[in-house]
């Protein structure tokens, strides 16, 4: 998928950098992608970190609005199972034996966040701009945002970003436990790439093994994610979610 995904693997860190102008939409072609990607990655050897990273000015705004307006008269079922579909990719991520990191700079929304949040690391741009907004047009973050926020940044932080629908920045981020590490954006591209040398630079089977242990810890359960998508469908259903995303579709996709 050239037109959406670069990738390159060098000094044993394989770098995705999202490259689908103008603001890294998601949509089932870009999944379909990714999983592509991952599919060819599992195949090869010699990498043992994974580096997220965007070529645009933003690192994602989140869905395609096209397919969300296409999708959007369809049931709620139906347009649920987009959802599950970015849960089932982010879980993947989330999943590989290999560290994650992820290089946010500009903005990352919605989806887009959401696939920096199945990243076991972050560092982020001061000035970057990071928000879970869906409340705001009567819906849920249904990739695992309710979820993997809340496990990382505790009930308090994770209630203030969804329940609010609040973009911070990327320094409030910080402060806020979302991500690991903070920088000027002039900085962030050399900062990230270090840390990723030093992680990479670590025996592979270690880190795959403290990473099992970690999850273990977090104690995930699935249940939460059915839950989402249980919602998602609920809110999918509901007059006033349907009035609101429509309205939002019309102002933005004129």
């Amino acid at each position: 998928m050239p037109d959406m995904f670069d990738v390159e693997v060098s000094d044993r860190i394989a770098t995705i950098t999202l490259n689908r102008a103008p603001v890294n939409a998601m949509n089932d072609a870009w999944t379909t992608g990714l999983h592509a990607i991952l599919d060819d990655l599992a195949g090869k050897s010699g990498w043992s970190v994974l580096h997220f990273r965007s070529a645009l000015k933003i690192f994602s705004a989140g869905a395609d609005l096209r397919q969300l307006k296409e999708n959007f008269e369809l049931p709620p079922e139906v347009q649920a199972e987009v959802g599950r579909r970015y849960q089932q990719l982010f879980a993947r991520i989330e999943a590989l034996p290999q560290a994650t990191i992820a290089e946010i700079h500009g903005a990352a929304l919605g989806g887009g966040l959401e696939l920096t949040l199945a990243c076991d690391l972050r560092i982020v741009a001061r000035d970057a701009r990071m928000g879970l907004p869906e409340v705001g047009l009567g819906l849920i973050p249904g990739a695992g945002g309710t979820q993997r926020l809340t496990r990382l940044c505790g009930h308090a932080a994770a209630a203030r970003m969804i329940l609010g629908a609040e973009v911070v920045s990327g320094e409030e981020a910080h402060r806020l436990g979302l991500a690991q590490w903070c920088a000027d954006s002039g900085e962030l591209a050399d900062a990230a790439r270090a840390h990723a040398k030093r992680i990479a630079a670590l025996p592979g089977h270690a880190v795959a093994a403290a990473k099992l242990c970690i999850a273990a810890a977090s104690g995930l359960p699935q249940r939460g994610f059915d839950i989402e998508v249980e919602q998602v469908i609920g809110l999918l259903g509901s007059p006033a979610t349907k009035s609101l995303v429509r309205d939002f579709l019309n102002r933005q996709t004129r």
